[in-house]
Formats: C-alpha cells, sequence, structure tokens
C-alpha cells in the first residue's frame, strides 16, 4: 500500500513540475514580446530595421491570407521530410554496417568524415547546377546535412552494447543476428533518436539553405523576395513561421522516441520533470 501511495505522490509531483515549468515558459515569451513591442514604440525604431510583435502578426495574417506562406510552407515541409528521411535512412544503414564491424569502420569511416567536414553551404550551388533548381536539389542537401548526426549516433550507440551480454548470447550458440536483435539495436534506439532529433532540426536549415541558393518556391525564397523588398516585417512573420515548423516536427521525433524507446523515456521524464 505504501508502494503505491509513494507512486501517486511521485506522479503528482511529476504533473505539477510539468505544469510550472509551462507556465513559466508561456510567462518568459510574453515578457520578452511585451519588451519587444515597448522597445520598438518607445525608441521609435525604425520597422526596415527591427519590425514590432505587432506588425510581424500583421504580416503573417496578410501571407495566410493570400496564400503566399501557407503554399510556400508545403514545399519546404516536403523537401525537409523527404531529405530527413533520405539522409536518415542512409545513416541508419551505412552506421549500422559501420557499427558491426571494425576493419569497415577503419576503412570507410574517415572518407565520412572528410565528406561531413566540407561546408554544405560551398557544396550546394553545385548540387543545384547537378540536380537543377527544383525540389530535387534541396532534397539532396538536406538528406547530405541530416546524415551524419544519425551516423554517428548510430555507430556510438552499436558501440556501447555490453560485450558480456554479447559473450552470454554466444556462450548458449547464438548468432550474430541475434546479438545485434537483442542486445545491440535496444541498445542503440536511444542514441539514434538522439540523433534523428538533431537531424530534424538540421533538416530544416537544410531546405532553406537550399531555397536561398537556387529555387522557385519555399519559404527561403519567400524570404529572399521580401528581403528585396525591404519588408523585415514580412521576413520576421516567415522566420517564426520557421520556428514552429522545427518545433512541431522536434516534438514529433520526441513523441515517437517516448513509444519505441519507453524504457529510457519514463527514467528521463522522472528526472527532468516533464
Amino acid at each position: 500500500m505504501n508502494r503505491f501511495r509513494t507512486t501517486g505522490t511521485n506522479s503528482s509531483t511529476v504533473v505539477e513540475r510539468s505544469d510550472r515549468s509551462r507556465i513559466l515558459s508561456v510567462a518568459i515569451f510574453v515578457i520578452v514580446v511585451c519588451v519587444w513591442e515597448g522597445a520598438v514604440r518607445g525608441f521609435h525604431i525604425s520597422p526596415v530595421l527591427i519590425p514590432s510583435p505587432s506588425s510581424t502578426l500583421v504580416a503573417m495574417y496578410r501571407g495566410v491570407i493570400d496564400g503566399s506562406i501557407v503554399t510556400n510552407l508545403g514545399v519546404t515541409v516536403y523537401e525537409t521530410l523527404a531529405g530527413f528521411f533520405v539522409g536518415s535512412f542512409l545513416g541508419l544503414i551505412l552506421g549500422g554496417i559501420i557499427g558491426q564491424s571494425n576493419l569497415v569502420e577503419r576503412v570507410f569511416y574517415p572518407y565520412v568524415i572528410a565528406f561531413q567536414t566540407v561546408p554544405k553551404v560551398a557544396v550546394a550551388p553545385l548540387i543545384v547546377v547537378w540536380f537543377g533548381y527544383g525540389v530535387t536539389s534541396k532534397v539532396v542537401i538536406t538528406a547530405t546535412i541530416a546524415f551524419f548526426p544519425v551516423l554517428a549516433n548510430t555507430i556510438a550507440g552499436l558501440r556501447s552494447a555490453s560485450r558480456d551480454q554479447i559473450d552470454l548470447i554466444v556462450a548458449f550458440d547464438g548468432t550474430r543476428w541475434q546479438a545485434f536483435k537483442y542486445i545491440k539495436l535496444p541498445n542503440a534506439l536511444p542514441y539514434i533518436f538522439v540523433g534523428l532529433d538533431v537531424a530534424i532540426v538540421l533538416a530544416v536549415i537544410g531546405a532553406i539553405v537550399g531555397e536561398f541558393v537556387g529555387s522557385q518556391a519555399g519559404l527561403g525564397y519567400l524570404i529572399l523576395q521580401r528581403n528585396f523588398s525591404l519588408d523585415t516585417a514580412g521576413v520576421f512573420s516567415i522566420l517564426i513561421v520557421l520556428s514552429m515548423m522545427g518545433v512541431g516536427m522536434h516534438a514529433c521525433v520526441q513523441a515517437i522516441r517516448k513509444r519505441v524507446v519507453f524504457w529510457v523515456s519514463h527514467q528521463a521524464d522522472s528526472v527532468s520533470g516533464v
């Protein structure tokens, strides 16, 4: 009975902490917006330099009504998700192969590191030339950016498996596939989801970089248009949309992580107070 009582008390404490953190987060947001609005109005700052939150919201409303934000948002979301899935898939496959073999790691991993150290902004114009100004080049750029975090974390997760547990499976005539399935993969999943979480945020940046270099649609293309017309409020409104997009995608990955890696998320959430 005491154990159940303690569990219920801990659950209520976690909920209370979660509510307090949400209230604090909202309060900080409101304070920042109020200070921002007051500073712009009080110091008579030019809207070309820094627009007020109210003018940014008006610009966002106009962009939604005329369809420019919604249409270009769809393009950017597609580029981001397509590049994320392609890059993550390749990172998982190659990471799984490298994580299983020391020889493969010694042979191929230096080339992967060399490829990763090349600035993607410098390579992006070449990718646009190779794949055109359409969606394909943006997906390729996004995939190259999302690839490495998943690869590195997959390798680290597979290598972190307990050697004693693997030896125990081998001692009972277990196969390499069984060692991978029951020991290495479950141990690697928390690492993999960390890589996916990083990759989904970087994928948004990759899509915008590709649209900056050369595109015919997308939020990055829309930012360039509004920059040329000195519509700073319009630019800020798109940046807010991009931030909301990134936060939403991050939340989706976190929700999937809690479902898949449930044995880790419970402990982590209890510590963090979520």
